[in-house]
């Protein structure tokens, strides 16, 4: 069954633990932690093993897990202490960027080089270390996707397919998907409107508000037999009430699922996990915020 995640750097503003009990309360099964130096810390790298206990009550208290971490950077002490703590976490997965430029053959080659020493340490910790064609980056599109691809067999190397990157990038990201299948292990979702080079406001990355086809994005991903996890990054979030960004989650949250639904990737076990959500929503509607 795919699980459906939040990354939690939409509610930047707010702490993990509110941002972890508003993501359940939407009704996704999990978490992507939010480790980006500068832009959202949840998980400190710098500090994780003292966070450690205090995640897990969290994680345990919502009835939900951790399904990845974004830590962006390709800093290898960073990606080191985010293994670790992955591991510790029960995180298989840990996102970056690719870093350089495009269009630079030397960026290219080093990008997959960097990457290549990177993926075997994630390896060495039982995780996998993720990237995705990003715009303006040295692999941006589906082309230089599949030369990462092939050059790098470590077993703990992945793809983290963003179709908003890929759509910006010029391409249709239910034509591109299946080209790199094989090798996902993640998938981060957003919408949003024409091809710029940003992905625009956060009311426009909600799935299903956008230019993305998304539907066919995802008939694409259970046609391939793709069975990791999905997680809404929407990046931006500057002076948004928790009303909005929660708004946006679950928005996300209703267009996904009754999409996966339909297509027979949520099933039973999805309902039983939504149904738990629904009673534990029932417990906590005194607190809710929004």
């Amino acid at each position: 069954m795919i699980k459906l995640g939040v990354n939690t750097v939409l509610f930047k503003e707010f702490d993990v633990e509110t941002a972890v009990r508003h993501i359940a309360l939407c009704g996704y099964d999990g978490v992507e932690l939010s480790a980006i130096q500068g832009m959202c810390e949840h998980l400190e790298l710098d500090r994780w093993q003292e966070q450690a206990a205090e995640l897990k009550r969290i994680a345990a208290d919502n009835n939900i897990s951790y399904l990845s971490m974004e830590v962006a950077s390709l800093d290898e002490a960073r990606l080191t202490k985010a293994f670790s703590a992955a591991q510790a976490l029960g995180i298989p997965v840990v996102n970056v960027g690719p870093g350089g430029k495009s269009g630079s053959e030397e960026d290219l080659a080093q990008s997959i080089k960097t990457l290549t020493h990177l993926a075997d340490i994630a390896a060495s910790y039982g995780v996998s270390l993720c990237v995705k064609a990003h715009v303006g980056n040295a692999i941006y599109n589906t082309p230089t996707t599949l030369r990462a691809m092939e050059a790098i067999d470590s077993s703990g190397f992945g793809i983290d397919m963003d179709p908003s990157h890929v759509y910006r990038a010029g391409e249709n990201p239910e034509e591109a998907l299946p080209q790199v299948l094989s090798r996902v292990k993640h998938i981060h979702i957003r919408d949003c409107k024409g091809r710029e080079a940003g992905p625009g406001a956060i009311p426009l990355q909600a799935c299903g508000r956008g230019d993305i086809n998304l539907a066919a994005y995802c008939k694409a991903m259970v046609s391939g037999g793709y069975e990791g996890p999905v997680c809404l990054e929407v990046i931006g979030a500057n002076g948004h009430s928790l009303a909005e960004v929660s708004i946006i989650a679950a928005e996300s949250y209703g267009y996904l699922n009754g999409l996966l639904q339909s297509l027979g990737a949520r099933g039973e076990k999805a309902q039983a996990c939504c149904g738990a959500a629904g009673a534990q929503q029932d417990e906590q509607v005194g607190h809710f915020s929004i």
